[in-house]
């Protein structure tokens, strides 16, 4: 499905073919990225099932081992031997290219102590500062300080950090995360209020409480941890992947196919649902872990703005944008969440959309048909975007993907394919 060249792989997309089956659903990147950090709080080994075969999971396993961690990967199972940390150090060349490795830097600091953490890298969808995490470990009492790139953490005079209310200016899902593996290994009780309260959140307090961290209110704005002593190894399963899942909710919707899906948690895409609704889709949960999307015969324009968590999630814009550029009437898209999240609105337009952009506001009059082309890609979601937008598409489109999202689009495209879709590999 995707053949490897020196930076960039292709994908050719043919275009308008009903999709029609079953897709089973991984495990979340976010969660698994997190769980595989917060198995460093355990002296331990720790077993996390429903790991996504993906390369950042690959890269954060080889942080991991560069502190001296020992990891096993066979199929979605990783093994992670925490009982020695035999250095505090990340590497810049790994850190820089993987956002989440730095949040390792909360139980690295927590367990060992100290930590030095490069400022962290990934993709170019707009600036993510780290001062909601320093600002938050400085409040637990470790000495945080900023040079050449590199972040150094100490807990003074050999002592335990010291649990502390931590007010962030935003519900930053990163720091709430740092911040909450930090505290479960502190002295006394940790209050984050106006936490992140993203189904990531919550999967990392069911994985540390697992462990036997005392963390209550995950899931709210507002998250309690009591320090405890020491935490034990645990076999963990991570939370099925609701990005993903939206994915197909839309790829279903955009070819006007009948698609299910499952393991889902359909509470974990509610607003989602709700605006594949307002479309003129019908979408149902058959079980419990399921969703399925209907055929719909009249696609109407909606109003988007993404927000964190339960708001309409900014990972879900532009493959819902795809959609909307072939929905009846217009429609509005405000994205709030990253600055530089609109960067695919150009490769569409050369599909045929018809797309205004003005600020972090885009304004989409739908087209009958969008038509294939050449176009690529500026990030993962991006990625998903045009490549469902290529699905509905008359023609075929050349998708062009940087090799740092090779697998988790081969895993989007075989899976169309599974769905009696065929994407070959321009030779």
């Amino acid at each position: 499905m995707v053949q490897s060249a020196s930076q960039q792989d292709v994908l050719e997309i043919v275009g308008r073919s009903s999709l029609s089956g079953h897709v089973k659903i991984g495990g979340a990147k976010n969660a698994a990225l997190v769980l595989m950090a917060g198995a460093l709080l355990c002296p331990d080994v720790c077993r996390l099932r429903n790991v996504p075969n993906l390369a950042d999971v690959t890269k954060m396993a080889d942080i991991l081992s560069t502190l001296g961690i020992r990891i096993q990967h066979h199929e979605d199972i990783l093994d992670i031997d925490a009982r020695e940390i035999s250095t505090a150090q990340a590497p810049y060349e790994l850190v820089s290219q993987l956002r989440a490795s730095f949040f390792a830097i909360g139980p690295l600091l927590a367990r060992y102590g100290v930590a030095e953490m490069p400022l962290p890298g990934g993709c170019a969808i707009g600036a993510r500062p780290v001062d909601l995490h320093v600002r938050g470990l400085q409040s637990l009492g470790a000495e945080v300080t900023i040079e050449s790139g590199v972040v150094h953490a100490a807990i003074p005079g050999g002592r335990r950090l010291q649990g502390a209310a931590i007010h962030f200016d935003y519900p930053s899902v990163g720091a709430t995360e740092t911040l909450m593996m930090a505290a479960t290994l502190a002295d006394g009780e940790t209050t984050l209020h106006n936490a992140a309260q993203e189904p990531e959140v919550v999967d990392l307090a069911n994985f540390c409480r697992a462990m036997g961290a005392r963390i209550t209110g995950a899931g709210t704005n507002t998250i309690r941890i009591v320090g405890v002593e020491k935490l034990h190894g645990v076999e963990y399963s991570v939370v099925p992947d609701r990005i993903e899942a939206g994915t197909f909710l839309l790829a279903g919707a955009i070819t006007r196919s009948e698609v299910s899906l499952s393991p889902v948690v359909p509470e974990h895409l509610t607003a989602v649902i709700a605006k594949l609704r307002e479309v003129g889709c019908t979408v149902v949960s058959d079980t419990p872990n399921s969703l399925r999307v209907l055929k719909a015969d009249r696609l109407t324009g909606v109003d988007i703005q993404t927000q964190p968590y339960p708001g309409f999630p900014t990972d879900l814009q532009s493959p819902f944008m795809s959609l909307l550029s072939i929905c009846e009437g217009s429609s509005v898209v405000e994205e709030t969440v990253f600055e530089n999240r609109l960067q695919h609105v150009a490769e569409l337009q050369r599909m045929g959309a018809n797309i205004r952009v003005k600020g972090h506001v885009a304004v989409i009059e739908g087209v009958p048909l969008l038509s294939g082309a050449p176009v690529e890609a500026t990030d993962l979601r991006a990625s998903a975007a045009l490549a469902i937008a290529g699905l509905a598409a008359d023609g075929t489109t050349i998708l062009q993907i940087s090799v740092t999202w090779i697998a988790a689009m081969t895993i989007l495209s075989v899976r169309c394919r599974h769905l009696a879709l065929a994407l070959p590999v321009r030779p």
